[in-house]
């Protein structure tokens, strides 16, 4: 296991990989919050060869739910993007069956199928793959089938039912936003939303991208402070939890 940071600090946070399976786009968020303590990412199975990625958001969280016990201690924030939300939406409630709530933050996260929104799959695959620029041989022809696979998991996925935990949900503007935000609320009673006035694919642009980290810092402004982590960290295993960051999913 690797880490992005391992500044000691009082929040320690994961990060879960949107469609497509990469983790480049958080890395200004990233760089942010390991002011506040250490800092980890998932990424998924599929972008490298010989892997298969997982097309049921089941099978991402048997694989990932190994991980979290790898970690030297339970994540205080999962904050993902797009299917990255809706990951650590269900690792938070798998935590909170152990008796650890988490904070959770996702960036324009659907809890109820994206079937039933305007933008068709195809729409969504080409916007993935046209933020692909590695020039690996194969590469794009990996990513396309982790992408693939990663809107089937979306489009075929209900949101489990209750989380008491902290919350912030960030909707982009659109059609579907009262849809999101309602079908969020039905689940958590501590939801807090602020708005992301641009389009989903749009977010990590500079400008959107501020207003996205101040939403950020006024939600965890408002969490009880944690205990500072050790800074131990337990023996690396080999696995997808790690912080180099992948491609754009």
């Amino acid at each position: 296991m690797s880490a992005f940071g391992r500044r000691p600090g009082p929040l320690r946070t994961l990060f879960l990989h949107p469609s497509g399976g990469g983790l480049g786009q958080y890395m200004a968020v990233i760089s942010r919050l390991s002011r506040r303590g250490p800092v980890y990412g998932i990424r998924a199975a599929g972008l490298q060869p010989g892997e298969t990625p997982d097309d049921s958001v089941e099978a991402m969280l048997q694989r990932y739910l190994p991980l979290l016990r790898t970690l030297p201690g339970p994540p205080d924030l999962l904050l993902g993007w797009s299917l990255g939300g809706v990951l650590a939406w269900e690792l938070a409630v798998a935590l909170a069956a152990t008796g650890h709530r988490p904070a959770v933050v996702m960036v324009d996260s659907f809890a109820e199928p994206w079937s039933a929104c305007h933008t068709g799959p195809g729409e969504l695959l080409g916007r993935i793959l046209s933020q692909s620029s590695s020039p690996e041989p194969g590469a794009k022809d990996r990513l396309e089938r982790t992408a693939t696979a990663h809107l089937k998991a979306s489009a075929e996925h209900h949101a489990s039912r209750h989380y008491d935990g902290p919350v912030l949900l960030m909707p982009c503007a659109g059609g579907e936003r009262e849809a999101q935000v309602a079908a969020w609320a039905r689940r958590s009673p501590r939801l807090v939303t602020r708005d992301l006035p641009c389009g989903h694919f749009e977010v990590f642009q500079p400008g959107h991208h501020r207003l996205m980290t101040r939403h950020l810092d006024a939600f965890l402004s408002e969490l009880p402070r944690g205990s500072e982590p050790s800074g131990e960290s337990r023996p690396s295993a080999e696995s997808r939890l790690s912080t180099v960051a992948g491609r754009h999913g």
